[in-house]
């Protein structure tokens, strides 16, 4: 029998698995004893949780990718294929991308080669060595089309990519070059809904070319970087665990917008998370609604775990007035039996408490304080944010159809 190619899964410094390459492209993952034993674990993955909270440890093997929750830690798009190209790596080959990328992932997790492991045949980068592989590849590994990259802040103002893309506290994220202003229009979007009282990170707009050490080989299309603080990470640059709801759900990245909608996100929030996550996640719905984000899907929503162990709704990311760019009167998932933005009024957020098991009146008043919120705040943030008169026209034009 060959060798095998195995992976040690640390989650915040502790070995608690092993995820090993098995003939035919399958992957296994084994649980530690300690780890199984361990009745003040921390969590890993609400996914591996069973009905009575006990810690799932009968795993499948999953044909040519790694299990959902790991998959969904790897880079999407152009990000994975640049990263991958640098690694030297096949993008489809997931496995791998774990052993170059696993030292910064989001979150507390990081991935390790096992002791004396070999690393795995029949790659295009055999004459590469392992330190090669991982310095090329930048170590980085946060998920998203647009293109992202850790960074460290300077002291006297700029923004660093750090050479090896290990650690940082913050995300870069470059413009699009098919859709202008992006990161102005995400900026803008972040911002009111801090000043709506939606728990925002540290964000920042800032101009490309007070970014040092952009990898070679990006195109710099527009003027401005969105920049966000790492919620994942402590001021010290501790990792704070956390998962988005595609991981929890067990679903695959590239089925993000299917299998589960905003109804199974509110029961686990409910479940897991306690009333003031509930409440903080029916705002963000409504405020998305109102200013046309059409891609609202499950990796857009995540937990957080501070105490290591108990979740609550991680801080809001990803908040783009879509409507700007593409004519699209649906949201990412379904909303009760409906996509559509002009369903969201005060019937359906009671019939989706309803069927959620919340409380009617706690979900239409966190609604009500969103939209009075918004409404009172709007022609400020405007002025106060720069906001375009396309994207202001494109927000005021959208809101009329939202009966809300």
């Amino acid at each position: 029998m060959p060798d095998l190619s195995s992976l040690n899964v640390l989650l915040l410094g502790r070995k608690i698995a092993s995820l090993t390459l098995l003939p035919g492209n399958s992957t296994l993952l084994v649980f530690e004893e300690d780890y199984i034993n361990d009745a003040q674990r921390p969590t890993l993955s609400l996914s591996y949780k069973d009905a009575y909270g006990q810690l799932i440890t009968d795993q499948p093997q999953t044909n040519m990718r790694v299990p959902p929750f790991f998959s969904n830690l790897l880079p999407e798009g152009p990000l994975r294929d640049y990263l991958a190209k640098r690694g030297g790596v096949k993008s489809s080959r997931e496995f791998h991308l774990l052993w170059v990328l696993g030292e910064d992932l989001p979150g507390a997790v990081r991935i390790a080669p096992a002791d004396e492991t070999a690393w795995p045949d029949n790659t295009e980068a055999d004459e590469l060595d392992d330190a090669a592989r991982r310095r090329n590849a930048l170590r980085f590994s946060l998920a998203g089309v647009q293109l992202k990259f850790s960074a460290v802040a300077k002291a006297q103002g700029g923004l660093t990519i750090p050479a090896s893309g290990q650690g940082g506290s913050w995300i870069v994220k470059l413009p699009s070059p098919f859709y202008s202003d992006v990161p102005e229009n995400e900026y803008a979007m972040m911002e009111l809904a801090r000043m709506i009282g939606i728990d925002v990170p540290e964000t920042r707009l800032v101009p490309i070319n007070e970014i040092e050490g952009l990898p070679e080989g990006i195109n710099q299309v527009g003027g401005n970087a969105f920049v966000i603080k790492r919620f994942d990470r402590t001021d010290d640059g501790q990792a704070v665990h956390i998962e988005d709801f595609a991981q929890i759900f067990g679903i695959f990245p590239d089925r993000k917008y299917e299998r589960a909608n905003y109804r199974n996100i509110a029961n686990v929030i409910a479940t897991e998370a306690g009333d003031e996550s509930v409440r903080e996640f029916v705002r963000r719905l409504v405020f998305n609604a109102l200013i046309g984000n059409a891609d609202m899907h499950l990796k857009n929503w995540s937990l957080i775990y501070p105490d290591k162990r108990n979740a609550r709704i991680a801080p809001a990311y990803d908040f783009v007035a879509t409507i700007q760019y593409l004519n699209d009167d649906k949201m990412a998932l379904r909303f009760n039996r409906t996509k559509l933005f002009k369903d969201i009024n005060k019937t359906q957020l009671a019939r989706f408490a309803v069927k959620a098991g919340l409380p009617k009146k706690f979900v239409l008043d966190a609604a009500d304080e969103t939209v009075e919120a918004f409404n009172d705040l709007w022609s400020k943030a405007k002025k106060d944010l720069n906001i375009s008169s396309a994207l202001s026209s494109a927000i005021e034009k959208h809101r009329k159809t939202i009966p809300l």
